[in-house]
């Protein structure tokens, strides 16, 4: 082995060591995830620059690799100036989160009259809630009620998924939701109720 690549080995083992003994709380990427967020809900909502599945400069099926992963951790350490830098887009194309994308945006025709009729609004926390019955029969009661608790559930697995996949802390998960939230706000049509951050509600 010459001496090159013996300081290169050696270089790459630093490395490891420094990032393997730093924890992932040291460094959440909350523009890619806001930037991920919001391609999702144009995604759901009917953006029509966005394409299913379309997911920036990242091909399907190509997540970030453990090497480009070290490699922000580490500049996280060194300089979290750095790291901001050098943030690459996460990974939001695994298996599970690109069927609860497709199970969500499936979804998203059959909720959006609740929302336009005003029947249906956006709580603070990025979820969806019935607001009145008003107008309702029995049975489109039922199927709302039905179409609501699937949808959150979806939200809330999809937010999980996401925080496993880029190997973020459990307790990121509430760090997505949030983000996610207030892109599902951000991005809701004129007129949709949406809740305030002390809880009033108003229309977009």
């Amino acid at each position: 082995m010459n001496m090159w690549a013996g300081d290169k080995l050696l270089l790459f083992a630093a490395v490891f060591i420094v990032t393997s003994c730093v924890t992932i709380n040291i460094y959440f990427p909350a523009a890619a995830v806001e930037k991920a967020a919001d391609r999702i809900v144009d995604e759901v909502w009917g953006d029509e620059s966005i394409k299913p599945g379309q997911d920036g400069n990242r091909e399907e099926g190509q997540p970030q690799g453990a090497l480009e992963t070290a490699y922000i951790y580490a500049l996280a350490v060194i300089s979290p100036r750095g790291a901001e830098a050098a943030e690459a887009d996460i990974d939001i194309t695994t298996p599970a989160i690109r069927a609860l994308r497709k199970s969500i945006q499936d979804r998203s025709d059959s909720i959006k009259p609740y929302l336009d009729s005003n029947n249906v609004g956006i709580t603070n926390d990025g979820f969806l809630t019935v607001i009145t019955g008003e107008g309702l029969n029995l049975k489109q009661k039922a199927q709302l009620t039905r179409l609501i608790d699937a949808e959150n559930k979806d939200r809330n697995d999809l937010y999980v998924e996401i925080t496993r996949a880029n190997n973020f802390a459990p307790d990121k998960v509430e760090d997505v939701k949030k983000i996610f939230a207030d892109s599902w706000i951000k991005k809701a049509k004129s007129g949709w109720w949406v809740q305030g951050p002390e809880g009033d509600w108003k229309k977009k």
